[in-house]
């Protein structure tokens, strides 16, 4: 009677072991994390942290302001399911001067915007997240990060920056022109509004697209030579540069998921490769002692 007792008692706990809730997923976005997952999660992602960095702007008279956020956290979001690593959680800290004039831009001083970024990769480190990859989604970012980065080495840092450079192979390329109908573009445009309705249909007011003009309105063609701050609002005072009445979701779908497997490629090169950390480190040992540096 006893052992049959056990054996019930045995096949009883093995029941309830089968029925057992799995494990739940852990989770890449950072702010979804509990303090125990997120030690997990540095240590299931080699320390590798994605920084969609987008911008609060107007986006032509029919996307949201908050257009780069959104394509920039989806491109991040969609790699790191390809190939697990944390993703920080929406950052809009960027340059915009540009686009003052317009309603719903928040422009941060110059001061600002460097030492919140500065000081968030500092932070991830700190946390353990020693290489950071930013995904830019905002086309006004572009100098302001590659200085940035190129800023990082006057000063020794115990983690990597990588500013990712997304570039369409020849088979994309070929497919996007495919499915493009207009020519000229660069923000706002038949591209841009095309991921936002593939990321979010529900935000996208094509029957506005052709309300405004995107054209290049070349107010300062007769000054050549000569780069000036004010360019964008010269060209495009209405912060629209394209044609978007001409969109697809199949062209949006195209753009962010090869954005996103090229992502995906570098965050798992960098989970296996330390050469950049290697080649930083030689770099500030030798900037030390320029004096015994070969020659």
């Amino acid at each position: 009677m006893k052992n049959l007792i056990a054996v019930c008692l045995l096949f009883s706990a093995l029941n309830l072991f089968s029925q057992a809730k799995p494990e739940s997923k852990l989770s890449c976005s950072y702010d979804e994390l509990t303090a125990p997952d997120f030690v997990k999660a540095v240590e299931r992602s080699s320390g590798v942290c994605l920084l969609p960095m987008g911008i609060l702007e107007k986006h032509g008279p029919h996307l949201p302001l908050g257009t780069d956020i959104f394509e920039c956290r989806k491109v991040a979001l969609t790699a790191a399911e390809q190939e697990y690593c944390v993703v920080f959680p929406t950052y809009f800290a960027g340059q915009i001067n540009e686009a003052r004039h317009q309603p719903g831009t928040i422009a941060y001083s110059p001061e600002l915007i460097w030492k919140i970024l500065q000081e968030t990769c500092e932070e991830l480190s700190r946390n353990g997240l020693k290489k950071i990859i930013i995904v830019n989604g905002h086309g006004g970012n572009n100098d302001f990060l590659r200085y940035f980065c190129m800023s990082q080495l006057h000063s020794q840092k115990d983690y990597v920056l990588v500013f990712f450079q997304p570039n369409d192979t020849p088979e994309v390329a070929k497919k996007i022109e495919s499915l493009r109908q207009t020519k000229t573009g660069g923000h706002a445009d038949e591209k841009e509004t095309s991921m936002m309705r593939f990321i979010r249909s529900d935000l996208v007011k094509t029957e506005l697209a052709g309300t405004q003009s995107g054209q290049n309105q070349k107010r300062l063609a007769e000054v050549p030579f000569q780069y000036t701050g004010i360019w964008w609002y010269a060209q495009y005072p209405n912060h629209y540069a394209g044609d978007a009445t001409k969109s697809s979701v199949e062209l949006g779908k195209v753009v962010v998921e090869s954005q996103a497997e090229q992502l995906a490629q570098l965050i798992k090169t960098l989970k296996n490769n330390n050469k950049i950390e290697s080649l930083q480190n030689q770099f500030y040992k030798d900037s030390a002692n320029p004096l015994n540096t070969k020659q």
